[in-house]
């Protein structure tokens, strides 16, 4: 029997104690489940959430999904052209917000 404790996840982390119902079934249903079916590739899935994201306004969830999709493989010019792409399906202003957080993000000095 191990002592180690999972690392707790960053919805975990961030809501736990205040939504516990929604922190599980972000764990266990969203990132558990429906990321690892296997119809998509989990690069494909990133792309298609971004897309959705910037779509729907929800720039905020870049900050997370940005990096999550370059480590599934999606390159930061591919995002770039994503979002340009999506300025005609989306809207502009949808657009111009999510370039905004992919340059933080991308141009962010690296930590560690």
């Amino acid at each position: 029997m191990s002592d180690a404790t999972p690392e707790p996840s960053g919805a975990q982390r961030m809501f736990g104690d205040f939504a516990p119902a929604l922190v599980g079934y972000t764990d266990d249903v969203l990132f558990g489940d429906a990321w690892k079916r296997a119809e998509l590739s989990p690069r494909d899935r990133s792309l298609v959430t971004v897309a959705a994201l910037i779509a729907g306004g929800n720039t905020e969830q870049l900050n997370f999904h940005l990096p999550y999709a370059r480590e599934n493989g999606v390159t930061e010019q591919e995002i770039i052209e994503a979002i340009t792409h999506l300025a005609f399906y989306a809207g502009w202003p949808k657009a111009m917000s999510a370039l905004g957080v992919a340059k933080n993000i991308f141009t962010a000095p690296n930590e560690g």
